[in-house]
């Protein structure tokens, strides 16, 4: 492949805006990342339905997938802002994950048994993280501040496009190709794994497309631009202090005791499972803080461990606003991928019969509104921008998150499937503004040369929203709810309401109005 060329010939002070076939291409890639995500969120807990996990079971079997992502990101966004070669630095892991990732879409519906799929999921979604991580902070690195909110609103054209295409590919295949939804207990059907063959070919020739059509600024460009750019003023780079160091040590003491504390506790009560994730979770967390505390006073205070650590305590004000908005927007979502299939089944089909015909028609019916509230989102991103330009970024959030936690609500009230399209247009403007305000919100408080690490950092609030959903939902369900799955999207309705108003409180310090 030839030499990278930059999309500027000399070092400018100020980055140029780009054209707009320019973020077309350098965005296409999500087109691939989303057929697999799509793929996952509408047929993973259909295939665990199918391999024998019951409802209440399936939330505990996503939990590694987002743990994953946790460790992940962050990793990944710190040594691609490290990276440098001649694809350049955030795009050799565009390749690497879209690899692994489309092996995994081509494994996973093939798998033999619930615990194999369980661990396919997990390779999944943690190469989907290495690929989709370092397109976040290519547009931070690429486009000016004006430009940001276009440039995120691209990704999430092409992320409804994507998704509104394998989100309805099993009905296609049933409907259109006349090929079976059906199979033998135990067996995924042919529709299913039909979809996942074609989503693993999309998404590694969408990558390969952003790879070589796209252009990144070296490393001498964007220092230049951080001379003169308010998003590298916000946080400064250093080591850790001593009164830092210890404040981690003293921190972790205490979450590690709480954890210890919470877990004996749990040991000692007939709860669910899934409530070990919270104890364990925190203990680990305390454990973690403890060891980059005493890493940093043996004097390795600027290693890639303790960095993480010590910046989630520096995060920049604009972050932690914004990571409370973030988990409550995504423990929405991820009520309403998790138990989507299993809640308009039982409460609109009247069947939780996995083998029967008319399980199978409203799974596939689920898979087509997900395409949908996708499509929905593609068109709203053009939108958005135009609406954050009159008025302000925050305020846009705030109402398309009121639109999505309505059109969740409105489920419940229900007694045809088919209107089930009314309430995916309220999700569909809802998920355009996720996938693009926040981050151009983000942007602008952070500095360049961390930019794809605080992106990373960025994704503990859509993985710790996941994991709590995962924890808790299924234990709400079970012992408050008969196990009706109905009222998971219920809660995820009031989840996404609050998150709306909570983007208010949001100082966008460089809105690109």
């Amino acid at each position: 492949m030839a030499s990278v060329t930059t999309p500027v010939a000399e070092v400018a002070d100020t980055k140029p805006q780009l054209r707009f076939w320019d973020i077309w291409n350098m965005s296409f890639g999500f087109l691939g990342i989303q057929f697999g995500f799509a793929l996952q969120n509408a047929n993973v807990s259909r295939i665990f339905e199918t391999l024998g996990a019951k409802v209440d079971d399936i939330p505990i079997l996503w939990v590694a997938a987002p743990l994953t992502g946790l460790i992940i990101q962050p990793i990944i966004g710190y040594f691609s802002d490290r990276t440098w070669t001649r694809l350049g630095r955030r795009r050799p892991y565009f390749l690497a994950g879209a690899i692994i990732a489309s092996l995994s879409l081509l494994v996973m519906p093939n798998s033999p048994s619930l615990w194999f799929a369980a661990g396919m999921l997990w390779l999944l979604d943690a190469s989907i993280n290495v690929t989709m991580e370092p397109f976040r902070a290519f547009v931070g690195d690429n486009l000016p501040s004006r430009q940001r909110t276009s440039g995120f609103a691209m990704q999430s054209f092409f992320i409804g496009t994507g998704a509104i295409v394998a989100s309805s590919l099993p009905y296609i295949f049933t409907n259109w190709f006349d090929i079976s939804n059906q199979a033998a207990e135990g067996i995924v059907p042919n529709s299913v794994k039909w979809s996942f063959y074609l989503g693993g070919f999309v998404f590694l020739l969408a990558v390969i497309w952003t790879v070589v059509r796209s252009r990144e600024y070296s490393p001498e460009q964007l220092k230049s631009f951080s001379r003169n750019n308010l998003e590298d003023s916000v946080v400064e780079v250093h080591g850790v202090s001593k009164s830092g160091q210890d404040k981690m040590i003293r921190q972790g003491l205490i979450f590690s005791i709480v954890g210890l504390v919470l877990t004996a506790w749990l040991m000692t009560q007939d709860l669910n499972k899934e409530l070990y994730i919270f104890s364990i979770g925190i203990l680990i967390v305390g454990i973690l803080f403890v060891g980059a505390g005493l890493v940093a006073k043996g004097g390795n205070d600027h290693s890639a461990y303790v960095t993480i650590m010590s910046d989630l305590q520096q995060m920049p004000p604009t972050m932690k606003q914004l990571a409370v908005v973030q988990f409550f927007s995504w423990f929405a979502l991820f009520a309403m991928w998790i138990y989507m299939t299993s809640a308009v089944t039982s409460h609109l089909y009247g069947t939780s019969d996995t083998t029967s015909k008319l399980y199978n028609d409203g799974a596939d019916w689920v898979g087509l509104c997900m395409g949908v509230y996708n499509g929905i989102a593609a068109l709203v991103a053009f939108i958005i921008p135009v609406v954050a330009s009159k008025t302000s970024r925050k305020f846009t959030h705030m109402i398309c998150l009121a639109a999505g936690g309505l059109a969740l609500l409105s489920i419940y009230f229900m007694t045809d499937a088919r209107y089930l399209m009314l309430s995916m247009v309220g999700i569909g403007i809802a998920w355009a503004s996720i996938l693009s305000v926040p981050y151009a919100m983000l942007a602008g408080s952070l500095p360049s040369e961390k930019m794809g690490y605080f992106m990373g950092l960025f994704n503990f609030f859509i993985v710790i929203p996941q994991i709590v959903a995962a924890a808790l939902l299924g234990f709400l369900i079970k012992s408050f709810f008969q196990g009706e799955s109905i009222y998971a999207l219920l809660i995820g309705g009031f989840s996404m309401i609050i998150a709306g108003l909570l983007s208010l409180r949001v100082d966008d310090v460089d809105d690109g109005k």
